[in-house]
């Protein structure tokens, strides 16, 4: 997901519920399956599955195209870029609360509140986060480092969470 103007903007690869490095056999499943969930002539058209289904015939046409899919990827990761932040952290600088099967992320903000992001968050933006004994990692599509930006929950604040996949973090104090 991408953030814009502190709010958090759906990218095709979101419409079609698969990872940014997902293969061409995996977008297409979802493609027909998204495109079979939201087809006004199979449903109630109405003005919000309308909007979908579009949503997700640009999806495709965008993610289905080697040459779309790259220029694609490449706008995202300068989105991810060009976002001002208050500042860049790393996953060392942040709290980690293991909730069994969910991962959390914690940050605080200076307004009090936290930024925060979970591993299904993680997930569904295609990083994976993994726990190696006592400590965590966040393994990227591609093995590049890579950043996320995150909100605040209160104020108007963000954060750049700079991913470097070959950093292994320690929980509780262990490693």
């Amino acid at each position: 997901m991408i953030l814009g103007s502190n709010s958090v903007r759906e990218t095709h690869y979101d419409v079609l519920f698969v990872k940014e490095d997902a293969s061409y056999e995996e977008i297409r499943a979802s493609y027909r399956t998204a495109i079979l969930n939201s087809h006004p002539d199979k449903l109630n058209s109405d003005h919000e599955t309308g909007e979908r289904f579009l949503r997700v015939q640009k999806a495709w046409e965008i993610l289905s195209d080697p040459k779309s899919r790259t220029a694609y990827d490449s706008e995202l990761r300068d989105l991810r870029q060009d976002v001002v932040a208050s500042e860049d952290i790393s996953l060392d600088d942040m709290i980690v609360e293991d909730a069994g099967e969910v991962m959390e992320l914690y940050y605080q903000c200076r307004c009090g509140d936290n930024f925060s992001v979970d591993s299904l968050e993680l997930n569904q933006m295609g990083y994976t986060l993994m726990r190696d004994g006592t400590g965590i990692f966040v393994r990227t599509p591609d093995a590049l480092p890579a950043s996320i930006v995150l909100p605040c929950g209160s104020c108007s604040l963000l954060v750049r969470l700079m991913i470097n996949p070959d950093i292994k973090v320690p929980i509780d104090g262990y490693l």
